[in-house]
């Protein structure tokens, strides 16, 4: 496994997350405290978390593949997506575990 599966896995996540804090900040806004833009902000940032969370989902289905992870731990991956916060500290457990898989290939010698 190539440490750029693990990167893009991370920079989505972040993104992702990122996104659906601000979501549901907006959507806080929006609802509970009535606030004037809100609605506009909360179009915006939610559309831009749905059409990046697709990006997520194939970025983390690759690094689950190139892992070969079984479906349960997958599905936990890809769920992280959906729950405010959830993907920090999934991102941050699933490097911890995939770190010692890219060493370990890193240090395997190339056949030719």
């Amino acid at each position: 496994m190539k440490r750029s599966v693990l990167t893009r896995y991370r920079i989505m996540a972040y993104v992702t997350g990122v996104l659906l804090v601000l979501l549901t900040l907006g959507v806080i806004a929006k609802y509970v405290l009535d606030i004037d833009g809100a609605s506009g902000f909360t179009s915006v940032v939610g559309i831009a978390h749905g059409w990046l969370y697709i990006v997520y989902l194939v970025v983390a289905f690759d690094l689950g593949a190139k892992a070969k992870w079984p479906v349960k731990r997958q599905i936990w991956v890809l769920l992280a997506g959906t729950v405010p916060t959830a993907a920090f500290f999934v991102e941050r457990k699933v490097s911890r575990e995939v770190e010692p898989l890219i060493a370990a290939a890193a240090a395997e010698p190339v056949s030719a």
